[in-house]
């Protein structure tokens, strides 16, 4: 087990970190030479190259997710993970990485909490793990959840984000009998065809820039999904309320993440989420904050109670199971009535089972520890601020966009306020350059700018000090060769 705290990690490097062979690597442009294949940033994978081509040849692509795949900037091949503990992560060739990737984000605590972890093991030993029937805890569960976020009056649990978005969005046209969804350029609510539309389109074939066109994820979408769908950009509220004026009567509901954090982090404009509720308050239109990055992460109410909006519905997923996989979807009990009379079906096996209540029954407890959130707040802005400073003391055209323990770096000259600003100025090849370097130091988080660094509640003052001189020498190294 590693300590809570050590010293900077000390990756073993093959060679200097802003090599020619580790800063451009791009496996579907130039393959990288023999020697090279093995070396991520100049560190010594091997063992990571291997267990990636012997996955190859049973697992699609050699991962299980997108997010990990060569495609999505693990290029040569993505790490091996062996452990992790606290804020540290260790890969299976020794190397270890003060951890910002935290899995995506559901690691709030950091990795292998005393808390969680025991409670679930302690739960599968004395009781079991799937009864297909309820038990008490649930209930205790959802009263934990209906006390911390105030617009949740009754909730269900699921299993992922993306059921409890299709839940939602179900919902939602049932209660409404419309069946139009508005949802924005650059968000990601899970894979369901109903919404896997307009992700990170390429800007030439999603039309004008105030009325944009659905374009599918990828091919496969059945056809006529789109026609119940409205693209539209985020951050722009006339936009907004031109639409609903226009179609208000055939929209069911208005998807959104209340903080961007599918492409990097973008944070609404001033009274943008108000405007948003006022519209769909207006029109009977049923608001869904899309809050599995954010509930439970940004405050015991998420980025709802932190940014005073209430929706009529909610998602959470990540930061409610403190690292096991547990989702819930929630809000107006009004609305929720459709699912107590049975009139929407919300099923599911796996849904409320032993490992998932109880991960988030204590997860939830530890997240009420009076003072917690204020502790990683301080951490948060630490690392935002100081990451800030380290960039525009090196004169880098770079800024830093976040809120408590989410953020990115941005390497752009302009402000970014939606996905076609972000696709417009952002420079995703000095991104790749500084996570490169930052890799080499011993700092992970993901390779691509449209997602997150996350800081967990293990995560020290040491950890950050830690970072930030990692970043000085990283982004003096990127000024000299831009």
């Amino acid at each position: 087990m590693l300590p809570a705290e050590f010293p900077i990690p000390r990756p073993r490097a093959v060679d200097p970190p802003f090599g020619v062979a580790s800063l451009n690597i791009d496996s579907s442009k130039n393959p990288p030479a023999a020697t090279d294949a093995r070396l991520v940033a100049g560190l010594d994978t091997a063992r990571s190259a291997d267990l990636f081509d012997a996955a190859c040849k049973l697992i699609p692509g050699g991962v299980n997710s997108t997010a990990r795949a060569t495609w999505s900037g693990w290029s040569p091949y993505p790490l091996f993970v062996e452990s992790g503990q606290g804020s540290r992560l260790r890969d299976v060739d020794g190397n270890e990485y003060i951890d910002y990737l935290l899995g995506l984000g559901p690691m709030i605590f950091g990795h292998r909490p005393a808390r969680v972890t025991q409670a679930v093991v302690d739960f599968i030993q004395s009781r079991g793990t799937v009864f297909a029937l309820p038990t008490a805890d649930e209930a205790r569960l959802a009263q934990k959840i209906i006390d911390a976020v105030p617009s949740v009056e009754q909730v269900r649990l699921c299993n992922t984000g993306t059921e409890a978005v299709l839940y939602a969005t179900r919902l939602a046209r049932a209660f409404t009998k419309r069946n139009k969804i508005i949802r924005f350029e650059g968000m990601y609510h899970g894979f369901s065809d109903g919404v896997y539309w307009s992700k990170h389109p390429s800007i030439d074939k999603a039309g004008p820039d105030d009325r944009p066109i659905p374009v599918p994820q990828g091919p496969g979408m059945p056809k006529g999904v789109e026609e119940n769908l409205i693209i539209l950009p985020w951050n722009d509220a006339q936009v907004l309320a031109d639409v609903i004026a226009r179609e208000g009567d055939s929209i069911a509901a208005v998807l959104t993440e209340p903080v961007m954090c599918n492409t990097g982090c973008i944070l609404p404009k001033p009274g943008y989420l108000e405007a948003m509720r006022e519209l769909t308050q207006k029109h009977g239109i049923v608001l869904i904050f899309d809050e599995v990055i954010t509930g439970f992460r940004l405050g015991l109410a998420g980025a709802q109670g932190r940014l005073g909006i209430r929706p009529d519905l909610s998602v959470f997923a990540k930061g409610i199971g403190g690292g096991f996989p547990v989702a819930a979807m929630g809000g107006r009990a009004d609305i929720m009535a459709l699912v107590a009379n049975g009139t929407v079906s919300m099923a599911g096996t796996y849904s409320a089972n032993g490992i998932a209540i109880s991960a988030a029954n204590a997860a939830l407890d530890e997240l009420a520890t009076p003072g917690l959130y204020a502790k990683l707040d301080a951490v948060s802005d630490e690392l935002r601020l100081g990451l800030a400073k380290v960039l525009r003391d090196a004169g880098l055209p770079a800024y830093v966009v976040g809120i408590g323990p989410l953020m990115q770096v941005w390497f752009a000259k302009e402000e970014i306020h939606n996905y076609r600003d972000a696709e417009r100025h952002a420079d995703q090849e000095i991104f790749r350059r500084w996570w490169q370097g930052m890799l080499s130091k011993g700092v992970l988080f993901h390779p691509g700018a449209y997602e997150n660094l996350f800081v967990s509640t293990a995560h020290t003052h040491a950890d950050v000090a830690a970072t930030l001189d990692a970043a000085r020498h990283v982004a003096a190294d990127l000024a000299r060769t831009l």
